[in-house]
């Protein structure tokens, strides 16, 4: 996905409907452990009030993201299923939020929080956030180089795997849930999400596998210009499906194989509508 700040999801600054509580600067001398972070959306009043967007709002804000060469940066967001080590099962929210509380706690991650649900993590310029089924991502900072990216990966997975593993939880990197059905995934408790899974059947026919059973790796890019972006664009199309080759890992569902070796990139053509302008890295 190029997004117009460069940044993955945890860099990016002033999103609607988020606001900082009275948090120190991450690494300062004194700074409390477990701050909080509330996460609400905008009120009905402010939503009527809202002017509606145009095709020059839109060209504007894109605009807005060119940067000189010097400032671009890469920006990736990686996502995982969790499990219970022992049924095998999708981890429930219960267990969901006692992982990113351990982490608060033990790594210094401020909370993110939806009315009384811990919905996610903030440190600096990196989230970690939910997805509708409980996928754990890591919205990375937007960082210089590739080798960045590596450490800033390995030090997440380091950090999620010591507090899972005191908890009974792991994790999975695959693009599809391998095992389960759709009624066993479990619903975070987040408001938008309850509104997309109304939402999902009526542009397809696989929107609730998208959002509830898929998981993948994305990067995001800077740009220059208008011009810059659109090279940019043709040639991660042209990769795509050399990366989806290179990567495809959802070969099983409900515990079989279903034909595919990427059922994701399968997904993603049903939902194809939705999804025209993303650029999708795994599968």
């Amino acid at each position: 996905v190029v997004q117009p700040d460069g940044g993955a999801a945890g860099g990016r600054k002033g999103r609607q409907g988020f606001a900082v509580v009275g948090l120190p600067a991450a690494g300062r001398r004194g700074r409390r452990r477990g701050g909080a972070v509330a996460a609400s959306p905008p009120t009905e009043e402010a939503a009527k009030l809202t002017e509606p967007l145009t095709k020059e709002d839109l060209v504007a804000y894109l605009a807005s993201g060119c940067k000189p060469k010097e400032n671009w940066r890469i920006g990736t967001e990686h996502e995982k299923f969790g499990f219970d080590v022992e049924t095998l099962r999708p981890i429930t929210y219960d267990q969901i939020s006692a992982i990113l509380n351990g982490l608060s706690e033990r790594f210094e991650w401020d909370k993110i929080m939806e009315e009384n649900h811990v919905i996610g993590l903030k440190q600096g310029k990196q989230n970690i956030s939910l997805e509708p089924g409980g996928q754990f991502e890591l919205s990375g900072a937007p960082l210089e180089t590739l080798h960045q990216t590596c450490a800033e990966v390995n030090s997440h997975l380091y950090q999620v795997k010591a507090v899972g593993e005191e908890l009974g939880v792991g994790f999975l990197g695959m693009g599809f849930q391998p095992k389960w059905a759709l009624t066993d995934i479990p619903i975070m408790p987040k408001g938008r999400y309850e509104i997309m899974r109304n939402y999902m059947p009526k542009v397809g026919t696989l929107g609730l596998d998208m959002m509830f059973r898929t998981c993948t790796v994305q990067v995001n890019l800077d740009f220059s210009s208008e011009q810059d972006m659109i090279r940019k664009f043709r040639a991660s199309l042209a990769l795509q499906p050399i990366a989806t080759a290179i990567f495809a890992n959802s070969p099983f569902k409900e515990g079989k194989p279903n034909g595919f070796l990427s059922l994701r990139r399968c997904l993603l053509h049903s939902f194809q509508n939705l999804m025209c302008c993303s650029v999708v890295w795994s599968c």
